[in-house]
C-alpha cells in the first residue's frame, strides 16, 4: 500500500516509516500538515497515519479538510493525546481508527493492514480506464480487451501512476519516488526490469503498444 506518514518526530517517523518498507508498503513522510493536505489531494495514497500536533494545520484539521474535500482516504490517528474526548473528537473529524502513544508497533502494522482491507467509502473512484485498459481499484483486477492482466504489485503501481496521467511523462525518478519510495537514482536497472515486465503483459499480447519510452525523459501511456 501506498501510505501518507504525517509525523513531526523525525526519529518516530524514521522508526514507523522503515517498519512499514520492511512490511513492503510505501511511504510518503510529511512532517507539516498544510503540506500533508496538498498532497492528499494531489497523491493517491492507500491509508494515512497522522499525529494530531503537527505544525502548520493540526491532525484535526488536516482531516476535516480532507473530509470537506470529499477525499476517502482511511484515517489512522496516531497520537499522544489518549482520553475519551480526544478519541472522540478525532473520530468525529473524519478519522477512521485512532491509537495512542506509546504504542506496539505490530499493532500499528495490523491497523492499517485492516483500514487498507476496507471497501472503498462511497463515492470514492473504483475504476479507472484509458483506451482499451481498465482498472478496477477495489478489487485490484486490470484489463485489457476483456483479459485479465496477471499483474505483481508493483507492476499493478506503475501502470496505476500512468492510467491516472495518461499522455503525461513520467520519469525513472519519479518512479522510484511512487513505487519504491527511492529519493535519489541507485544506478540500477529496476525500473527498467519492471517496465519491461509490464510491457510483455500489458502490450505484448495485443495488437497496439500503449507503453511509450520517451527517449531521455521517460516513459508514457499513450494511444498511437
Amino acid at each position: 500500500m501506498h501510505i501518507l506518514l504525517v509525523e513531526d518526530d523525525q526519529k518516530l517517523a524514521d522508526y514507523i516509516k522503515q517498519g512499514l518498507l520492511s512490511a513492503g508498503h510505501t511511504v510518503d513522510h510529511i512532517s507539516d500538515g498544510s503540506i500533508a493536505l496538498a498532497a492528499s489531494v494531489t497523491e493517491s495514497y492507500d491509508v494515512g497515519v497522522i499525529d494530531r500536533m503537527i505544525p502548520g494545520v493540526d491532525g484535526l484539521s488536516l482531516v476535516k479538510a480532507m473530509r470537506s474535500a470529499n477525499l476517502a482516504l482511511p484515517v489512522l490517528f496516531l497520537t499522544s493525546l489518549g482520553g475519551v474526548d480526544d478519541r472522540v473528537d478525532g473520530l468525529e473529524a473524519g478519522g477512521d481508527d485512532y491509537l495512542t502513544k506509546p504504542f506496539a508497533f505490530p499493532e500499528l502494522l495490523a491497523r492499517v493492514a485492516a483500514l487498507g482491507r476496507r471497501p472503498p467509502i462511497q463515492g470514492e473512484e473504483l475504476t479507472l480506464s484509458y483506451a482499451d485498459i481498465v482498472m478496477n481499484v477495489a478489487e485490484r483486477k486490470v484489463l485489457r480487451a476483456g483479459t485479465v492482466l496477471d499483474l505483481l504489485p508493483k507492476e499493478y503501481k506503475i501502470l496505476e501512476i500512468f492510467i491516472r496521467n495518461p499522455g503525461r511523462v513520467i520519469t525513472k525518478n519519479m518512479l522510484l519516488e511512487k513505487v519504491w519510495d527511492i529519493h535519489f537514482d541507485p544506478k540500477t536497472s529496476v525500473v527498467e526490469t519492471h517496465i519491461s515486465r509490464l510491457r510483455d503483459k500489458l502490450d505484448k499480447p495485443f495488437d497496439s503498444q500503449l507503453l511509450k519510452t520517451v527517449r531521455g525523459a521517460g516513459y508514457k501511456l499513450e494511444v498511437s
